[in-house]
């Protein structure tokens, strides 16, 4: 029998306290009854916080859109035939760089692993509490040009993208980006430098980077914005598609 009457109930479901509502119902009374009152208000608020938690970190990581929402750092595979460094794997999952507002510039060659990384990355902020986003780089560029034709469709998408504290970005450069593209890029790099972190997923090596955004002015100063600062993180060659396949298939 709950300790609580339905007009108390009623106030708590109001100011949105319903976690710990539902862990003071779900107290067994058995085994509480003989507990401090004090006690007993501590181990509600414990079973409601992890309850709230769980809740927000599910919300985060549902809205972060990732790719692969199950990556996860504490599982990867064949680090050592990959050439994954352990301590610097360590490092970002504990996304001290965030707090820094680094950078992170996942390469290597095409299956290697780079968009799990990125997502884990991500999903690994939504765990902390931190607002993360995940977006390929061509879709990234049709939301730009459907916001273009949008009255102050512009400013909203640059405020929209410009905000998560985490952004992550797949298949950088896949495609060389248009005039419009270039400054938008250039707009956005601008307005996350030094306030958020972004994590660029790239086939590229940084010295192919100026060619492919224009070799202007443009590209020195969006590469000006996101190579300082930033952790480099080598995938490699090993193809961990191939790897997986005859896992999948068996």
């Amino acid at each position: 029998m709950s300790m609580l009457d339905t007009e108390t109930k009623r106030k708590l479901r109001e100011m949105n306290a319903s976690e710990l509502l539902e862990a003071i119902d779900g107290q067994d009374q058995s085994l509480t009854i003989s507990l401090p009152f004090e006690e007993r208000v501590r181990l509600a608020v414990d079973d409601a916080y992890a309850a709230f938690t769980h809740s927000k970190v599910s919300g985060l990581i549902r809205r972060a859109g990732l790719r692969y929402p199950n990556a996860d750092l504490r599982r990867l595979d064949l680090l050592e035939e990959r050439g994954l460094d352990r301590h610097l794997l360590a490092q970002l999952g504990s996304c001290s760089f965030v707090t820094r507002q680094q950078n992170v510039v996942f390469q290597g060659f095409t299956g290697s692993g780079k968009s799990y990384l990125g997502c884990a990355i991500a999903k690994r902020a939504c765990e902390h509490r931190i607002r993360a986003h995940y977006i390929r780089m061509p879709d990234l560029e049709e939301a730009w040009i459907a916001a273009q034709d949008k009255p102050g469709g512009a400013s909203k998408f640059l405020r929209k993208y410009a905000a998560f504290t985490l952004l992550v970005i797949d298949e950088w450069l896949l495609d060389r980006p248009s005039d419009s593209m270039r400054g938008m890029l250039l707009e956005l790099m601008e307005r996350r430098y030094g306030e958020t972190s972004t994590v660029l997923c790239t086939q590229y090596l940084q010295k192919d980077w100026h060619q492919r955004l224009g070799a202007g002015v443009h590209a020195d100063a969006i590469m000006d914005r996101i190579v300082h600062n930033t952790l480099w993180v080598d995938t490699g060659t090993y193809n961990m598609r191939q790897h997986t396949a005859p896992a999948a298939a068996a």
